[in-house]
């Protein structure tokens, strides 16, 4: 979505195993057979640093990443010793975080000097690289709110869906790792997956009348960037609010409005923002409704209960420190800093994060979108936010020493 990442959280998914493993494998074929040949497959390419390396790290209030870290950390517990941390075990192993999560208890909280020393003694930075070097784009997204009820009636009239149980997701580079981060998503018919509805056959009616609402909402800009964020609070008439949370997707490809606005001479692409998005489609209403079709991609929901909202690694985001990255190439859980700036002149974004999402948008070896919460300074926080710049991913150090 241009500065407004797409977000497609992968947490939460049922296992729906309706079709067989051979259907999927000549899906890959067909794939790969039919499509212009690719440049080849992009890869995160690591070399090992200096913690004095990374620009800006005794800066940061590194403290501040603790807490998201110890999430991750508990879901990395569950986990059997042997088991590979990431794509082709990039992350190492769930005892190779024993040690590290572990010595977590030792570090005072709020002490930004014993938590670079924490990390300086358990981990080990590796720069990140890809296909187009060093540089990568940065942006950043939020919890967003509507309105909404339980019921359709007066103004609550566009819904917000559940999953449909036959909705297919199909992980490509399971079968062929030349097709690693592609997916496809759609629907068993006669014993072959078939497209999913996109949104304009959905707003046509594509699921109507199978009781899949959760929520029925009074704008449908607002649900719009509901999906677009993937999680978010609804209001609901009696004042109170519950939390929904990304579910599965129909498997059409993302296409930005802002872009469409852009191509079309309707807006600068510098003066593109989710705000200044809000104002066009506001302006127009008729017009909003048809620019909206031009994404043929839909998100579908859950409700959630406890904290959140919850992210693709399974555990709840934190404001400012938890970041979505392309889980083809990084491991969940690891901490990235990131160094990252605009050409506004403002000043740069250095900290450290914990890899905990990811997003439809969030493609390629170096990419980040950065979670900075609820309400509305986080809304211009994230709407606004567009910065390049590089990432390091921080491994513990046993898992480090094996990397080729």
């Amino acid at each position: 979505m241009g500065a407004l990442p797409y977000r497609t959280r992968l947490s939460g998914r049922p296992r729906l195993g309706l079709a067989p493993a051979g259907l999927f494998l000549c899906l890959a074929f067909l794939l790969a057979a039919c499509a212009p040949p690719p440049p080849g497959p992009d890869r995160l390419r690591l070399t090992p640093v200096a913690f004095a390396d990374l620009p800006g790290w005794t800066d940061d209030g590194a403290a501040a990443a603790l807490p998201a870290l110890a999430r991750s950390c508990g879901r990395l517990a569950r986990l059997a010793p042997s088991r590979a941390i990431g794509p082709d075990g990039i992350g190492g192993t769930a005892a190779d975080w024993r040690a590290p999560c572990a010595a977590l208890d030792d570090v005072p909280a709020g002490d930004d000097g014993a938590a670079r020393a924490y990390f300086q003694r358990w981990f080990l930075p590796l720069r990140a690289a890809g296909r187009d070097g060093t540089e990568g784009l940065f942006t950043g997204y939020f919890e967003a709110e509507l309105e909404a009820a339980r019921t359709r009636g007066g103004s609550y009239r566009t819904p917000i869906y559940r999953r449909p149980p036959e909705l297919v997701l199909a992980d490509l580079g399971a079968f062929d790792p030349e097709l690693r981060g592609r997916r496809l998503a759609g629907r068993v018919v006669d014993g072959r997956l078939r497209p999913y509805p996109d949104r304009a056959a959905i707003e046509d009616g594509a699921l109507a009348g199978r009781g899949l609402e959760l929520f029925w909402a009074k704008d449908p800009v607002d649900v719009f960037f509901l999906q677009i964020q993937g999680s978010g609070r609804v209001r609901l008439p009696d004042g109170t609010h519950a939390r929904v949370g990304y579910a599965g997707h129909n498997g059409h490809g993302y296409v930005s409005i802002g872009r469409v606005l852009v191509a079309r001479g309707e807006m600068d692409a510098d003066a593109v923002s989710m705000q200044s998005l809000r104002d066009w489609m506001a302006a127009d209403t008729a017009r909003a409704a048809a620019l909206m079709r031009e994404n043929p991609a839909f998100i579908f929901f859950r409700e959630l209960d406890g904290p959140g909202p919850m992210g693709a690694a399974g555990v709840a985001l934190t404001p400012g420190r938890s970041l979505a990255v392309d889980s083809a190439f990084w491991p969940y859980g690891a901490p990235v800093w990131i160094d990252a700036g605009d050409d506004r002149g403002g000043p740069r974004l250095r900290r450290l994060m914990i890899a905990q999402d990811t997003g439809g948008a969030i493609k390629g070896p170096v990419r980040g979108d950065v979670f900075w919460g609820f309400g509305k300074d986080a809304a211009l926080r994230a709407g606004t936010m567009r910065m390049t710049g590089g990432a390091w991913l921080l491994l513990p150090r046993e898992a480090a020493a094996r990397l080729p």
